[in-house]
Protein backbone atom coordinates (compact mmCIF):
# COMPACT_ATOMS: atom_id res chain seq x y z
CA UNK A 1 0.00 0.00 0.00
CA UNK A 2 1.27 3.47 -0.81
CA UNK A 3 2.31 6.05 1.82
CA UNK A 4 0.22 8.99 3.40
CA UNK A 5 2.18 11.58 1.21
CA UNK A 6 1.02 9.54 -1.93
CA UNK A 7 -2.50 10.15 -1.67
CA UNK A 8 -2.19 13.39 0.07
CA UNK A 9 -0.19 14.35 -3.82
CA UNK A 10 -3.11 13.12 -5.39
CA UNK A 11 -4.97 15.66 -3.23
CA UNK A 12 -2.90 18.32 -4.55
CA UNK A 13 -3.56 17.35 -7.79
CA UNK A 14 -6.90 17.60 -7.95
CA UNK A 15 -6.58 20.94 -5.99
CA UNK A 16 -4.35 22.39 -8.97
CA UNK A 17 -7.21 21.44 -11.29
CA UNK A 18 -9.90 23.20 -8.83
CA UNK A 19 -7.89 26.04 -9.38
CA UNK A 20 -7.59 26.19 -12.70
CA UNK A 21 -11.33 26.25 -13.12
CA UNK A 22 -10.86 29.48 -10.69
CA UNK A 23 -11.98 27.38 -7.46
CA UNK A 24 -10.71 27.62 -4.20
CA UNK A 25 -7.75 24.96 -4.56
CA UNK A 26 -8.94 21.88 -2.25
CA UNK A 27 -8.50 18.42 -3.41
CA UNK A 28 -9.37 15.27 -1.47
CA UNK A 29 -9.06 11.28 -1.90
CA UNK A 30 -11.06 8.97 -0.18
CA UNK A 31 -9.20 5.53 0.26
CA UNK A 32 -10.56 2.03 1.40
CA UNK A 33 -8.64 -0.07 3.96
CA UNK A 34 -6.54 -1.95 0.85
CA UNK A 35 -5.07 1.09 -0.30
CA UNK A 36 -7.77 1.67 -3.38
CA UNK A 37 -9.15 4.94 -4.18
CA UNK A 38 -13.15 4.96 -4.19
CA UNK A 39 -13.68 8.92 -4.63
CA UNK A 40 -11.90 11.79 -6.04
CA UNK A 41 -12.70 15.51 -5.19
CA UNK A 42 -11.87 19.08 -5.68
CA UNK A 43 -13.83 22.11 -4.70
CA UNK A 44 -16.74 22.35 -7.45
CA UNK A 45 -19.14 25.31 -5.18
CA UNK A 46 -18.88 28.17 -8.38
CA UNK A 47 -18.84 24.97 -11.36
CA UNK A 48 -21.81 23.09 -10.08
CA UNK A 49 -23.60 26.59 -8.31
CA UNK A 50 -23.87 23.69 -4.71
CA UNK A 51 -22.99 25.50 -1.72
CA UNK A 52 -22.06 21.45 -0.52
CA UNK A 53 -19.82 21.03 -3.36
CA UNK A 54 -16.92 21.03 -1.38
CA UNK A 55 -13.90 18.74 -1.81
CA UNK A 56 -14.81 16.32 0.60
CA UNK A 57 -18.15 16.54 0.09
CA UNK A 58 -17.50 15.82 -4.08
CA UNK A 59 -15.28 12.45 -2.37
CA UNK A 60 -17.37 10.75 -0.29
CA UNK A 61 -20.51 10.61 -2.67
CA UNK A 62 -18.03 9.54 -5.56
CA UNK A 63 -16.89 6.87 -3.17
CA UNK A 64 -20.37 6.32 -1.48
CA UNK A 65 -22.20 5.50 -5.11
CA UNK A 66 -18.82 3.11 -6.13
CA UNK A 67 -19.83 1.14 -3.33
CA UNK A 68 -23.32 1.59 -3.20
CA UNK A 69 -23.13 2.57 0.77
CA UNK A 70 -23.35 5.73 2.35
CA UNK A 71 -21.55 3.93 5.66
CA UNK A 72 -17.77 4.20 4.84
CA UNK A 73 -16.09 2.27 7.25
CA UNK A 74 -12.67 1.80 7.28
CA UNK A 75 -11.68 4.10 4.80
CA UNK A 76 -9.43 7.21 5.00
CA UNK A 77 -9.96 11.01 3.99
CA UNK A 78 -7.09 12.71 2.73
CA UNK A 79 -7.45 16.26 1.99
CA UNK A 80 -5.95 19.31 1.57
CA UNK A 81 -7.27 21.42 4.13
CA UNK A 82 -8.85 21.35 7.35
CA UNK A 83 -12.63 20.28 6.93
CA UNK A 84 -15.27 22.71 7.64
CA UNK A 85 -18.14 21.48 10.42
CA UNK A 86 -20.86 20.64 7.03
CA UNK A 87 -17.53 18.21 5.90
CA UNK A 88 -16.56 17.07 9.28
CA UNK A 89 -20.75 16.24 9.94
CA UNK A 90 -20.86 14.44 6.60
CA UNK A 91 -17.22 12.36 7.52
CA UNK A 92 -18.97 11.04 10.89
CA UNK A 93 -21.83 9.70 8.91
CA UNK A 94 -20.01 8.00 6.68
CA UNK A 95 -18.54 6.78 9.25
CA UNK A 96 -14.61 6.92 7.82
CA UNK A 97 -11.80 5.64 9.83
CA UNK A 98 -9.26 7.98 9.45
CA UNK A 99 -8.83 11.88 8.22
CA UNK A 100 -5.83 13.19 7.35
CA UNK A 101 -5.46 16.82 6.69
CA UNK A 102 -2.80 19.30 5.01
CA UNK A 103 -2.91 22.50 6.08
CA UNK A 104 -4.86 24.20 8.76
CA UNK A 105 -7.80 26.31 8.10
CA UNK A 106 -8.03 29.32 10.37
CA UNK A 107 -11.19 30.63 10.17
CA UNK A 108 -13.27 27.83 9.52
CA UNK A 109 -11.74 24.92 10.42
CA UNK A 110 -13.33 22.25 12.72
CA UNK A 111 -10.43 19.94 13.86
CA UNK A 112 -8.04 22.22 15.57
CA UNK A 113 -8.46 25.95 14.60
CA UNK A 114 -12.12 27.08 15.34
CA UNK A 115 -13.04 23.64 17.49
CA UNK A 116 -12.82 20.05 17.66
CA UNK A 117 -16.09 19.16 16.43
CA UNK A 118 -15.59 14.89 16.13
CA UNK A 119 -14.34 15.05 19.96
CA UNK A 120 -17.63 15.96 21.16
CA UNK A 121 -19.12 13.66 23.70
CA UNK A 122 -22.41 13.61 21.86
CA UNK A 123 -21.01 11.73 18.81
CA UNK A 124 -20.92 8.12 19.12
CA UNK A 125 -18.13 7.54 16.27
CA UNK A 126 -14.92 7.76 16.93
CA UNK A 127 -12.81 9.70 14.18
CA UNK A 128 -8.80 9.31 13.88
CA UNK A 129 -7.46 12.35 12.54
CA UNK A 130 -3.98 13.37 11.54
CA UNK A 131 -3.00 17.01 10.48
CA UNK A 132 -0.14 18.61 8.88
CA UNK A 133 0.59 16.22 6.28
CA UNK A 134 2.58 18.02 3.16
CA UNK A 135 1.34 21.15 5.38
CA UNK A 136 3.87 23.79 4.02
CA UNK A 137 2.82 22.82 0.35
CA UNK A 138 -0.79 22.68 0.58
CA UNK A 139 -0.35 26.13 2.69
CA UNK A 140 1.92 27.70 -0.41
CA UNK A 141 -0.87 25.77 -3.38
CA UNK A 142 -3.41 28.57 -1.23
CA UNK A 143 -1.68 31.23 -0.56
CA UNK A 144 -0.45 31.11 -4.46
CA UNK A 145 -4.24 31.32 -5.64
CA UNK A 146 -5.19 34.05 -3.42
CA UNK A 147 -2.41 36.07 -4.22
CA UNK A 148 -2.82 35.63 -7.84
CA UNK A 149 -6.60 36.96 -7.59
CA UNK A 150 -5.97 39.47 -5.27
CA UNK A 151 -3.25 40.68 -7.65
CA UNK A 152 -6.51 40.76 -10.45
CA UNK A 153 -5.01 36.95 -11.75
CA UNK A 154 -7.44 35.11 -14.00
CA UNK A 155 -8.34 32.58 -11.29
Amino acid sequence: MPKPEFYMHRALELAEQAAALGEVPVGAVLVDAQGEILGRGMNRCICDADPTAHAEMVALREAGRQIGNYRLTGCTLYVTLEPCTMCIGAILNARLAKLVYGAKEPKTGALASVCNLPAQPWYTHRLEVEGGLLAAKCQRQLQAFFQQRRAGGST
